[in-house]
């Protein structure tokens, strides 16, 4: 099929639902994409492109070379950049320097932890090492900070720098200062041999937080063995059973799992003095004031104990023998009090929400919004991971139609430079979206490649992002269905793939989610709304066999659902947040699980169990040590824009376009707080956050209406 044939047939079949006889619902491409089991296509004849068409992966081996050739390429332009006259030029050595090393390391960091290949994990995580080392001696090269001291101390040169560039030069600068480039020689190699080992320490505990507890089948009842994982004489526990309605299974679950290692104290321990002695080192009071320089920075507990007081009924109710409330309660008795008092059980939703209806509604959502359409395309031979792993590409409509040349463009082998200098084609999005053996499962999204203009070709890089879930399969008869928490999970790990995707920021060191931490969760949080607005909901969540409409009270009683037990839930997030700063001060006098057990009793509400050591399984304190307090000040901002500039009507392209432009648009380009007041157009204070945490608690009397008149 020739392009343009290609073009129209797209735009014909471009509506969400059509229906043939007998109500059978048909799909568009993206929708089919999704919905229809995944056949191999045969690809004997196919060049191997290697992973995400990067031609040196083709093999584990490859990573070897990718990172000699970055490392080559790193000599070169530490070179450029020290020697060039200072001004612009010096900024972009510096990005493409970053560029040329997140390249192999974002990569590899994804393949570590996703490839199905022990080969090819292995060699990944090398590659990490071998560029997180460079990258730290980099930070505290003492010529390279010269060239950039010498920019910045200069009133002219720097008066004459655009805003984008002078913030990344600032960026870069901040980086070699909290890396200790103003030390003496001594304790500079002191401050890398400080980041070198925290490298190690850190996976040494995101593995071990991830990694099962064992004991002897005889320590469980006969008949409860069978809901854990069998290892001869032993049982293997790799999560809490949160959903178990058996309480002693949780219990089980819970004290078993969250048991004491002592070789992962130990190692918690080591990594928090390290971070506070290389905090210390390089001039802060605490890694916590090195940790939150250039971000964004009590709940109602009235309503905190009443929600603990509900569950504590639920509790009795189900159990009247074992009736106290403990903390591995929470998450299943706030789901039971949520089922009994909406009728939210999710198997009544999942047939409405196939995975092809909500990509479908995904779709929708983004062409009315910005403008801009997914479209699934076949990956070539050795590019992807895994048989499952679908390809979109991300088209602007221009007029409405698509320009054919990026049509064309779409379908070239992704080893090509498929670059444009205008907003036609977007980017790529990898869905690895099914359960695997040995995949993680978790829901996130990685940056594969950042965007930036490319001063040295004048096009565009195209950002790249992997958007991993761990949904069931598809089968003979039916779709992959998604439960409602498995639907708001996909809408919020595609506002982070759209913060990539939609961001066209001059260079990639402050690129889509490349910004402050309590920024960056924005975009997903906001997506979180979207997707439980009946206005929103009701144009893709249709009956998989029969295209019958999900009804309106339905969703209606979703949204009030999650606000059972809201003010618990919050109050969790808090109790998180407040441990993850005190582990970050000024070293204490106490263990880890001793001040776990003091913030607990002060912060939450429900005691401490002995002889478990929550922390150890706390995987956040790595990615965002010290900073986990970014999804409460996230959901704070969320929250205001959503109901300031999209309540009124969720599809309102003006709003859209101005979101991009004030939000999506600059990455970490442009300070936080000044985006959150170009979108809310006022400066919004520390009370409007916390008032807007709160008022996500407030009921709707409308939902109850609604139910009483159906």
């Amino acid at each position: 099929m020739s392009a343009c044939k290609r073009l129209l047939h797209f735009v014909k079949h471009r509506s969400l639902w059509t229906h043939v006889r007998r109500n059978v619902t048909t799909w568009s491409p993206v929708g089919a994409a999704f919905n229809a089991a995944h056949h191999k296509r045969p690809n004997v004849f196919e060049k191997n492109v290697g992973l995400f068409g990067v031609p040196e992966l083709s093999c584990p081996a490859g990573f070897q070379a990718a990172t000699e050739k970055a490392l080559k390429n790193t000599e070169r332009l530490v070179e450029r950049a020290c020697s060039c006259p200072p001004g612009v030029e010096t900024v972009e050595s510096f990005d493409r320097l970053s560029d040329g090393l997140c390249k192999v390391a974002d990569l590899a960091d994804f393949v570590k932890v996703a490839h199905p290949d022990p080969a090819f994990r292995e060699a990944a995580e090398k590659a990490c090492i071998d560029i997180g080392t460079v990258v730290e001696k980099l930070n505290t090269n003492v010529e390279l900070c010269k060239s950039l001291k010498i920019l910045l101390e200069s009133p002219d040169i720097v008066a004459q720098l655009d805003p984008d560039t002078r913030r990344v030069a600032e960026l870069f600068m901040f980086d070699f200062k909290i890396s200790g480039i103003h030390l003496d020689d001594k304790l500079r190699k002191e401050a890398v041999a400080l980041h070198v080992k925290l490298l190690d320490l850190n996976n040494e505990f995101l593995v071990g937080s991830h990694l099962p507890n064992r004991i002897a089948s005889s320590a469980i009842p006969e008949h409860l063995q069978p809901h854990f994982a069998d290892e001869g004489s032993f049982i293997q526990v790799g999560g809490l059973h949160a959903d178990s309605p058996n309480d002693l299974v949780r219990e089980i679950a819970y004290r078993i799992y969250l048991y004491p290692n002592a070789d992962l104290m130990e190692c918690l321990d080591e990594l928090l003095k390290c971070r506070y002695k290389l905090a210390k080192l390089v001039g802060y009071d605490s890694y916590g004031h090195r940790a939150l320089k250039g971000t964004m920075t009590g709940m109602n507990a009235s309503r905190t104990a009443k929600d603990f007081t509900m569950m504590g009924n639920m509790k009795k109710k189900l159990n009247p023998h074992n009736s106290e409330l403990m903390p591995w309660d929470h998450p299943y008795l706030s789901g039971v009090l949520r089922a009994e008092r909406y009728n939210t059980e999710p198997s009544l939703y999942s047939p409405y929400l196939s995975l092809g209806a909500c990509m479908e509604g995904l779709n929708n959502l983004f062409s009315q919004l910005y403008g801009v359409s997914l479209m699934s395309e076949h990956a070539s031979a050795g590019e992807v991971w895994s048989e499952d792993v679908r390809k979109l590409v991300n088209l602007m409509q221009q007029n409405g139609l698509f320009n054919v040349s990026f049509i064309y463009l779409c379908v070239c082998v992704f080893s090509q430079a498929v670059v444009h200098e205008t907003e036609g084609l977007m980017g790529y999005i990898y869905c690895d979206f099914f359960q695997r053996q040995d995949k993680p499962h978790q829901d996130c999204h990685f940056t594969i490649r950042g965007g930036r203009q490319c001063q040295e070709t004048g096009q565009y890089q195209l950002p790249v992002v992997v958007l991993m879930l761990s949904l069931p399969h598809p089968t003979k008869r039916a779709p992959t269905l998604l439960t409602p928490g498995m639907m708001e999970n996909l809408f919020h790990e595609m506002g982070h793939a759209m913060h990539s995707m939609l961001g066209r920021t001059r260079y990639q060191h402050v690129t889509g989610t490349r910004c402050a931490t309590d920024f960056a969760e924005v975009p997903s949080i906001l997506m979180e709304y979207f997707a439980t607005d009946y206005r929103v909901i009701s144009q893709f969540a249709r009956h998989y066999e029969t295209g019958q409409p999900l009804p309106e009270n339905m969703v209606a009683r979703l949204c009030e659902s999650k606000k059972v037990c809201g003010a618990a839930d919050t109050q969790l997030q808090i109790f998180y947040a407040v441990l993850d700063q005190i582990y970050h001060s000024q070293p204490q006098n106490h263990t880890t699980t001793d001040i776990l057990k003091e913030m607990q009793q002060k912060y939450y509400g429900l005691p401490y169990t002995q002889n478990t050591a929550w922390q150890l399984r706390f995987s956040h304190l790595i990615g965002y040590g010290a900073k986990y307090y970014s999804y409460l000040m996230s959901r704070a901002v969320a929250s205001m824009v959503w109901k300031q500039c999209f309540v009124q009507d969720p599809l309102n392209r003006d709003m859209g376009e101005r979101y991009r432009r004030q939000m999506l648009a600059h990455g970490g380009a442009k300070e936080p707080m000044l985006m959150v007041e170009g979108m809310l157009q006022r400066q919004p204070t520390m009370e409007d956050f916390v008032d807007a945490l709160v008022s996500e608690l407030n009921l709707n009397f409308e939902t109850f209406l609604m139910d009483s008149e159906s």
